[in-house]
């Protein structure tokens, strides 16, 4: 299902280990995403009760991995650190955030 090489866009010789770290964290976050995806589906398809609970948790347990590479990602990009405190738990209408 997953490739075990991560997608580059530039060539792995021009890119310092800041970029490349960066570059992994947004991956992983990319994969967590999608694993929620994939188990939100399965919980939705299955009619086994105890199965059910088995892949909500693990669907929740994603939830949580998402969290934390977000988290790294937020205190290794100013901006994306600036955005995120000013879009977040935020009470305003989604239309008035942003640009």
């Amino acid at each position: 299902m997953f490739s075990d090489k991560m997608p580059m866009y530039e060539v792995d010789g021009n890119l310092d280990e800041k970029t490349k770290d960066m570059s992994r964290a947004r991956q992983s976050l990319i994969e967590e995403v999608q694993a929620i995806m994939f188990y939100d589906e399965r919980y939705d398809a299955t009619k086994d009760k105890e199965l059910k609970e088995v892949i909500k948790h693990n669907r929740d347990d994603e939830k949580e991995h998402f969290s934390l590479l977000l988290e790294y990602l937020r205190r290794n990009d100013p901006k994306l650190d600036k955005e995120l405190k000013e879009i977040l738990f935020s009470s305003k209408n989604l239309n008035e955030l942003g640009d």
